[in-house]
């Protein structure tokens, strides 16, 4: 028996965990949303999703473009009228360095990107993962949080406040269908993280696509757990 395909919109989808993740779900037959901001990256991942015999729908947009997030819930709303599973990877770094240098417009847009978009997104999307029968959300976050740090003030700001944001909506949803977690993947041989540890050897750390496996079980109807904050090195242990 065929399972059917189940509806998946993954932000960040061009490139690193978010890329990884959109063609680990067109690989299980999943449709997936892939929304980022580049939109050669996203036809050039369009190309890889269909030679795996899947499709995508692409949205190119700015997370920091409220009205844009607005706009995509009623377009998704008017195609679909629901959505399985959100993927909400898309994430920016900023700038690193000490606080009382750190400019107003960076930590604004990495707070924007990192937590404001997220609430957007719960706000558009949440309406149509309700329309599912069993409809997951997964936010990717960071290790700083548990573990802060010079230098990382803004970006761990912002994800310090994702999760306290995911953990309400997880609670709000406690008696519904709807199961919202965290996921914590580490480092990650990504460009991003290369961005942020230069010296760091690369070849240390596990794959996008290594991570994106453990990722994508968050949105599958077999998950069970809700508020939790799973971490990937754990998982990699076990």
């Amino acid at each position: 028996m065929t399972q059917t395909p189940r509806l998946i919109l993954v932000t960040g989808a061009s490139r690193g965990i978010g890329r990884a993740a959109a063609l680990e779900l067109a690989r299980q037959g999943d449709l997936v949303i892939a929304v980022a901001r580049s939109k050669a990256a996203l036809q050039k991942l369009d190309d890889e999703i269909r030679a795996l015999g899947s499709e995508a729908l692409l949205v190119p947009m700015d997370l920091k473009d409220t009205k844009g997030i607005e706009t995509l819930g009623k377009a998704l709303t008017e195609k679909f009228g629901h959505l399985d599973g959100f993927v909400a990877n898309a994430g920016l770094l900023g700038t690193l360095g000490p606080l009382e240098t750190t400019g107003p417009r960076s930590l604004e847009e990495t707070i924007q990107v990192n937590l404001t978009a997220n609430a957007h997104l719960i706000r558009a999307l949440g309406p149509l993962l309700h329309q599912s029968d069993a409809p997951r959300a997964v936010f990717v976050t960071s290790g700083v949080v548990p573990r802060p740090r010079a230098f990382w003030g803004p970006y761990q700001a912002s994800k310090a406040g994702l999760e306290a944001l995911v953990k309400a909506w997880a609670d709000e949803n406690e008696k519904m269908a709807l199961r919202v977690n965290l996921f914590d993947p580490g480092a990650v041989r990504t460009g991003m993280r290369a961005e942020a540890m230069p010296g760091e050897d690369p070849m240390t750390l596990p794959t996008p696509e290594a991570v994106a496996k453990e990722l994508v079980k968050l949105v599958s109807k077999t998950e069970t757990r809700t508020g939790a904050r799973v971490v990937y090195r754990d998982l990699a242990a076990g």
